[in-house]
């Protein structure tokens, strides 16, 4: 509880966040100022599930990760106690919504339905839901161990390139649709007794609902299943992952905006925890859709993320012409009918800053700020691309590669000043073009919202703001799933027509860093070009 708020008796909002390793509540008043909140965390709070970061790894297989429904049931009793003991008037409540780790799956048997329906308000929900589940063990986004349910996919619709066109994304190990494959074809009888399938976020919707929710166009975007521009299941990705006589459109339930009020707390609650009967369920959505409501991102807006991984976040009217396959298009969590989200994820971030750190600046980022300052923005036309990991965008082997301004190839840099500035502006080029390509367009009016740990080194933040030629703003409270649940329960308790900006926009606080240089542009537009000739070399080989 943060103690320094008084008890409120105005409409509050109440959203959840699902996690990996925890289950978070977050309550809200209307302005969206929190006000009380309460966590479980699973390997602490729940030691009898065995978890480690939350999930369970298969001792003779480590591709395979899970966890259990039960547990996370069993945790939702516990965070409700909690809320209940923070002694605010729970009747308040007008609104609940939440998030759930993407692409993890839930598999209720026959007669669970019936068993959300005719809870008792006198009994836990882990008590009542230990048998309704036909797969115990919940494969969740960790889980890599479906890779020629992927292929298998990808072929029978017609390769990669064709399954992103209809589906927003390549086939991925973590998709709930390769995910789904595996159990239809090694656990064929738990799947014949399966009644619905959820994904994380409708399968805690639909507890809250007391009846089967159903799945989001967001979160669903996510799976490898969904078509995202009819926002309909395609029958042929369908039949890709199981059989033409499976039943999965069936068990998946009709998809559902991303919006939608889709009904009232189930009377459990009520009778339990003294919700209001009128109190509404929003739809619940993945965690990465959340947190960039969270982030309340204007059209022209770009989130990165700077941590272990880099992640671009862009908000986009329409579908990209090319690009797709590159990344992840979703459907956009707060205009899900009409617009789009992308998400690039980069796993070459911050372990590749922190290697040149160390071998360049005696780990010490005082002395890389400096080396990085004391080089002029363009670097004399040298560039640097460094990957300490295997990439994904682009698909490319680990190592560093090294140019001079004429594009040849060098063993290593004049300076470690050089190296600094190199391996800086290499990563923010490389996410430039990238986001380009699949729809970026960078207006004056655009801003960058920077997040994750490097969010923090305001030097970095300048060669960033230079690169994308755009301003650069921090969010001063952390744009979390959960605190994005409640800023969906406003959008959509909103006039109808109501766009989200003028909703939340002016709620997410955000503080100017930086701005660009006015030389920026021309160095950078021509430096992009450069380097997207070079990078392409380096993925083509020798």
């Amino acid at each position: 509880m943060m103690e320094e708020n008084p008890v409120n008796t105005n409409p509050l909002y109440l959203g959840f966040d699902l996690s990996t390793q925890s289950i978070k509540a977050v309550v809200t008043n209307e302005s969206l100022e929190v006000l009380y909140e309460a966590s479980v965390n699973f390997d602490k709070d729940l030691p009898e599930f065995r978890t480690t970061g939350g999930v369970n790894k298969d001792e003779r297989n480590s591709k395979i990760v899970s966890a259990q429904p039960i547990m996370w049931i069993k945790a939702l009793d516990i965070v409700m106690e909690k809320i209940r003991l923070l002694e605010f008037p729970i009747d308040t409540i007008v609104g609940i919504s939440g998030a759930g780790q993407q692409h993890g799956s839930v598999y209720w048997r026959r007669g669970a339905q019936k068993m959300l329906q005719t809870l008792d308000s006198g009994k836990f929900l882990h008590d009542q839901l230990a048998f309704a589940f036909s797969v115990t063990h919940s494969p969740v986004w960790m889980d890599s161990s479906t890779t020629e349910y992927c292929d298998k996919l990808e072929k029978f619709v017609g390769g990669p390139e064709e399954l992103a066109k209809i589906t927003g994304s390549k086939a991925y190990e973590r998709f709930t649709g390769s995910q789904i494959s595996k159990i239809f074809n090694t656990k064929r009888e738990a799947y014949n007794s399966t009644e619905r399938i959820s994904l994380v976020s409708s399968f805690i919707c639909s507890v809250f609902l007391g009846d089967y929710a159903g799945i989001d166009y967001s979160d669903g975007s996510g799976m490898n299943l969904l078509d995202i521009r009819t926002k309909t299941w395609d029958a042929k990705c369908l039949e890709g992952a199981t059989s033409n006589d499976s039943n999965l459109e069936e068990k998946l339930g009709i998809p559902i905006p991303s919006e939608l009020v889709v009904g009232t707390v189930s009377n459990y609650f009520v009778e339990r925890y003294g919700f209001s009967p009128d109190c509404k369920v929003v739809a619940f959505t993945g965690d990465n859709p959340s947190s960039f409501a969270a982030m309340a991102l204007g059209p022209n807006d770009i989130a990165v993320s700077l941590g272990t991984s880099d992640t671009v976040f862009l908000s986009l009217d329409s579908l990209p012409e090319e690009g797709l396959g590159e990344g992840h298009i979703f459907a956009n969590p707060v205009s899900s009918k009409e617009r789009y989200m992308a998400l690039l994820c980069f796993k070459n971030g911050s372990l590749t800053r922190e290697r040149i750190r160390r071998d360049a600046a005696d780990r010490s980022w005082k002395i890389f700020n400096e080396l990085l300052n004391s080089t002029p923005r363009g670097n004399f036309g040298n560039i640097g691309i460094y990957y300490d990991l295997w990439e994904i965008i682009p698909k490319v082997k680990n190592g560093d590669h090294r140019f001079n301004k004429e594009g040849s190839r060098l063993n290593k840099f004049t300076s470690k000043e050089v190296e600094v500035r190199a391996l800086i502006e290499g990563q923010f080029l490389s996410r430039r073009i990238h986001a380009e390509r699949i729809g970026c367009k960078i207006t004056k009016e655009s801003k960058i919202l920077a997040t994750g740990g490097a969010s923090c080194n305001e030097d970095i933040l300048q060669v960033l703001s230079d690169v994308f030629n755009a301003p650069v703003y921090v969010q001063d409270t952390s744009s979390s799933a959960d605190l994005g649940a409640c800023y969906r329960i406003k959008h959509a308790f909103a006039e109808e027509g109501s766009s989200y900006t003028e909703v939340v926009g002016n709620k997410a606080s955000f503080k100017k860093v930086c701005d660009p240089n006015r030389d920026a542009k021309e160095i950078y537009d021509t430096m992009a070009k450069r380097f997207e000739v070079l990078e392409k070399s380096i993925v083509q080989g020798p």
